[in-house]
Order: structure tokens, then C-alpha cells, then sequence
């Protein structure tokens, strides 16, 4: 079941972050350093970001941040061998060797993504066993308020009842989740408003970049909340705002 597109990540190829570089970026959301990531012109600004649907349905205020395990998986026909998810056990040597923080990201292949659940409390708890901080799908999920206990972040389109017959298909492939492709490896954040993927060749920079977005946005919203308010006041902000990106 494991797929040839699996590949890990090859050491000098996509370097695994300081930890300390990892909670710099934690502390600013998503917006902040989705602008921090547009002042650096390495990517179209329409990309590089899920799009609405996905949302965190074990907590409105969780974050999290990590390097990609990508599944694909079916839950609308049976497997064509064998039979429950755990009855395959190859994706574990997979997931294993992936530098830790590790996000499981799940595409359904099914043309009704909630078809059926992808992730139940049996799999959620096998996932954070083998080092996963959080999951990510396009699909369904279940047992919710067994994985809000098991504190494992989970952002997903919707709940449902059943697992129905979902068994992943192959593990390391490329995904797409809401838009946004993802291959395995990719550094992911994800908190609220969604999951952006980082450019791992800008990150160590993001922390200062994302402080810089911080600190004009905050100059323009001041002058909007003063009572010295004036048109001129508001476009210098807006202009020297401008000049971070």
C-alpha cells in the first residue's frame, strides 16, 4: 500500500527547523505571516494556502506546525484486499523516519469527501503515538470528543457517523487539500483562519519579517482609532505599511 511517490525527506534536501525557530513562528497566526511570506516575492500571492471549508473542529484557538505525512484514502468502496485500516500496518515504517513535529494529512479520493469518517479516536491516537502533533483533511471525522481528549489538533470539512469502508490507499503521494498541494515533507501551519505552507528556505526569516508586518499594521489601525485621525495621517501609514512588502 505504500506508494513509489514515497520519498521522506532526504537529508540537505529540505532542512528539519530549530525548535526554538518553530515557536518564533507559532507566535504570530497565519495572516501575519502569510503577509510576512508575500514580502519576500517568492510566490504567486494566491498561493501557498487552503482555501474556506477547512476548519479546526477540536478547538477554535489551536495552532500547529509541521512537516507533512501524506495519505490518500477512500472510504465510499471497500478495499480491494483486506478489510479494516488497521489491517494495513506498511505506512507505519513510513510515518516513522518523517522529522518530528509531524502533521498527518489525509485526502479523501471520494468524489463526496465525507462519504465517510478518515480519522476516528483508533486512528488519532495511533497517529500521536508515532509522533503526529495534529491532522488535516479534506474529509470527515468522528469520535470527536475522544480526540479533543487525546489533544491532537484535527482540521477537517465535517463530522459524520460512520467510517463507512475508508482504508488508506497509499501513503507519501502528493495531496491537495482545499487547494492548497501538498507534498510530503512540506512545513505546514495551520491555526483558525486555515493551513499555509512555508517556504522552508525563507523560515528562519519569517519570525522578523512577520514582526515588521506586525508593527505596520498596527501604526495604520492606531491612526484609524485616534482621535487625531486625518486623511493625511492614514495614507503616510498606509505607505510606509506598504514599503514591508
Amino acid at each position: 500500500m505504500t506508494s513509489e511517490h514515497e520519498i521522506g525527506i532526504e537529508p540537505g534536501q529540505r532542512p528539519v527547523l530549530d525548535s526554538k525557530l518553530l515557536e518564533a513562528i507559532l507566535s504570530f497566526d497565519t495572516c501575519t505571516i502569510a503577509d510576512a511570506i508575500d514580502s519576500f516575492g517568492i510566490r504567486m500571492r494566491n498561493e501557498g494556502f487552503t482555501r474556506p471549508g477547512l476548519n479546526c473542529l477540536t478547538g477554535s484557538n489551536q495552532r500547529i506546525l509541521g512537516y507533512a505525512a501524506t495519505f490518500r484514502v477512500r472510504s465510499s468502496q471497500p478495499p480491494i484486499v483486506g478489510g479494516k485500516f488497521h489491517k494495513h500496518t506498511d505506512w507505519w515504517s513510513a510515518i516513522g523516519p518523517l522529522p518530528h513535529p509531524t502533521i498527518a494529512v489525509f485526502q479523501s479520493l471520494d468524489v463526496e469527501s465525507g462519504n465517510g469518517s478518515c480519522v476516528g479516536n483508533v486512528l488519532a491516537a495511533i497517529l500521536k503515538a508515532f509522533g503526529c502533533c495534529g491532522v488535516i483533511t479534506n474529509g470527515a471525522i468522528r469520535d470527536i470528543s475522544d480526540i479533543k481528549e487525546l489533544d491532537i489538533p484535527v482540521y477537517a470539512a465535517s463530522l459524520t457517523v460512520a467510517r463507512s469502508y475508508m482504508h488508506i490507499v497509499d501513503s507519501g503521494a502528493p495531496v491537495e487539500i482545499f487547494g492548497l498541494s501538498i507534498r510530503q515533507g512540506d512545513l505546514l501551519y495551520a491555526d483558525c483562519h486555515g493551513v499555509l505552507a512555508i517556504p522552508v528556505e525563507i523560515a528562519a526569516e519569517l519570525p522578523e519579517a512577520a514582526a515588521r508586518v506586525q508593527r505596520k499594521e498596527k501604526s495604520v489601525m492606531d491612526i484609524c482609532r485616534s482621535a487625531d485621525f486625518s486623511p493625511d495621517k492614514l495614507m503616510q501609514a498606509i505607505n510606509e505599511k506598504e514599503q514591508c512588502k
